[in-house]
């Protein structure tokens, strides 16, 4: 068995790296808070306060223009992505709630950037089949439904530029991906994990940030 060098998170260890990353800004500060207040049982599927900044961090890493998110909940993550995106940049954020999204909407308006995010309410596989086939995405955020991670894999891949990545959320899956009686989504991010691992058109790595994101670079 491999040996891990990872420390172990404590509350004060975690406060400690959020402080040591860029700062949330009002309109990111805004949102958490807001998505916390009035979803409290939902508020676990925003994107960890540490990937805001790492998200906007990787789009200007690689010049990012163009993004996809699929799953966009209240929209801290979209915030964070189109923040850091050129004037012309554009993110396309695909989700199928109206209540959830609306939250986002009120914030990239008052964050002033509205104007770079193209909202999709529909079932994300329609939403990517429909976009042009020829490679164009620069960068892509996968935090859904995991019973779909495959699905959209498949549809992201081939329209990602040479060079472009995409990030996968939840890869962890609260470390139920490496128990043996595992069901259900915990199964469906095992199959996924393996499935990035064999896709020799990408190269990954899988990191121990939040509940496990995993970095895949098109070759």
């Amino acid at each position: 068995m491999a040996e891990s060098k990872s420390t172990p998170i404590t509350p004060e260890l975690y406060d400690y790296v959020v402080a040591h990353n860029p700062p949330l800004n009002a309109a990111q500060r805004g949102i958490v808070e807001l998505t916390h207040q009035r979803l409290p049982e939902a508020a676990i599927m925003q994107s960890a306060e540490e990937q805001g900044p790492l998200l906007a961090f990787l789009v200007r890493l690689i010049g990012a223009r163009h993004v996809v998110e699929v799953g966009t909940f209240t929209g801290f993550s979209a915030l964070s992505m189109a923040q850091a995106l050129p004037e012309d940049g554009t993110l396309i954020a695909c989700d199928v709630s109206e209540e959830w999204t609306a939250y986002g909407k009120e914030a990239w308006a008052e964050a002033g950037v509205a104007d770079r995010i193209q909202l999709r309410i529909a079932p994300a596989l329609e939403t990517l089949r429909a976009m042009p086939a020829e490679p164009h995405i620069d960068l892509a955020y996968l935090d859904a439904d995991k019973a779909g991670y495959i699905a959209y894999w498949e549809e992201l891949v081939p329209r990602l530029r040479p060079g472009g990545l995409i990030a996968a959320d939840n890869v962890l899956y609260a470390g139920e991906v490496v128990d043996p009686a595992a069901t259900g989504s915990a199964l469906a991010i095992r199959a996924f994990n393996d499935h990035v691992r064999a896709d020799e058109r990408m190269e990954s790595v899988m990191l121990t940030v939040a509940d496990g994101l995993t970095l895949a670079r098109k070759r």
